[in-house]
């Protein structure tokens, strides 16, 4: 297969940086469109431009998807893999606005809606969305709503939009667990402190690490993926699965 035309939103740091590595590591060219312009360029002098272009913005406004989109196609008439990373959370009940609410459901669930609706002419036959949701979609800690809400709305989203795209696109979603993204952010230096405790509460005995993700999101892109569409993915190492009781392997409720 050729160079693939591929779009991650959020692609400059954490995941979706790896995720974007990873693409370019295939061979394919990658377009970002993230808030964080340092990283951005960071990742623009790594590589050339037959393989990333950056765009510098906020998915939560119409006018910038739309300008973004354009400058991708501008340089290319199709695009063969979206992948829809960008999200924050802020807070719940006790502390999210009403407006940092709503921009969260912008970001985390109305973009990637967007966006795929103005790609939906020019993606190419047997082109593939990963859209980026999480464990918080199914279990929570206090006053996260907002980051709950998105994601769960992201997960329901792919499922619909995987049978109106059917027989075209192939739309999957990813929900990571505990992912340790901090080598995947500005600090170069940053080696991961885990305690024991924190790799027990995984089955697979270890937190997570951002090439968890991006290796699956390279797989459900892939043609060896091709009979995959509609599902959502859960990367957590087990840890949705494992219950914990007070006292069970020395966890103590405190």
């Amino acid at each position: 297969m050729g160079k693939r035309i591929c779009i991650v939103t959020g692609g400059a740091n954490g995941i979706g940086r790896r995720i974007t590595e990873k693409l370019i590591e295939a061979g394919d060219f990658v377009a970002v469109i993230d808030t964080d312009i340092i990283s951005g360029e960071m990742l623009t002098e790594r590589y050339s431009k037959d393989s990333f272009i950056f765009y510098h913005g906020d998915i939560t406004g119409q006018k910038v998807i739309d300008d973004f989109i354009n400058t991708v196609l501008q340089l290319h008439t199709r695009v063969d893999i979206l992948v829809n990373n960008a999200c924050i959370g802020k807070g719940g009940l006790d502390s999210c606005s009403y407006e940092d609410f709503n921009y969260v459901l912008r970001l985390g669930v109305s973009a990637p809606f967007y966006l795929t609706k103005l790609l939906k002419p020019y993606f190419s036959e047997g082109a593939s969305i990963v859209n980026i949701s999480s464990t918080r979609a199914f279990m929570s800690q206090p006053d996260t709503e907002s980051y709950t809400a998105a994601k769960g709305a992201i997960s329901s989203l792919t499922h619909g939009m995987s049978v109106t795209l059917a027989d075209k696109v192939r739309v999957n979603a990813i929900s990571p667990g505990w992912i340790d993204t901090g080598a995947y952010q500005k600090d170069s230096d940053y080696r991961p402190n885990h305690s024991q405790a924190d790799h027990l509460q995984h089955p697979a005995g270890r937190v997570g690490s951002p090439d968890d993700i991006a290796d699956m999101v390279v797989f459900l892109c892939s043609e060896k993926a091709g009979f995959i569409t509609g599902q959502n993915i859960i990367i957590d190492g087990g840890m949705t699965k494992q219950m914990i009781y007070h006292g069970d392997n020395g966890w103590t409720l405190s």
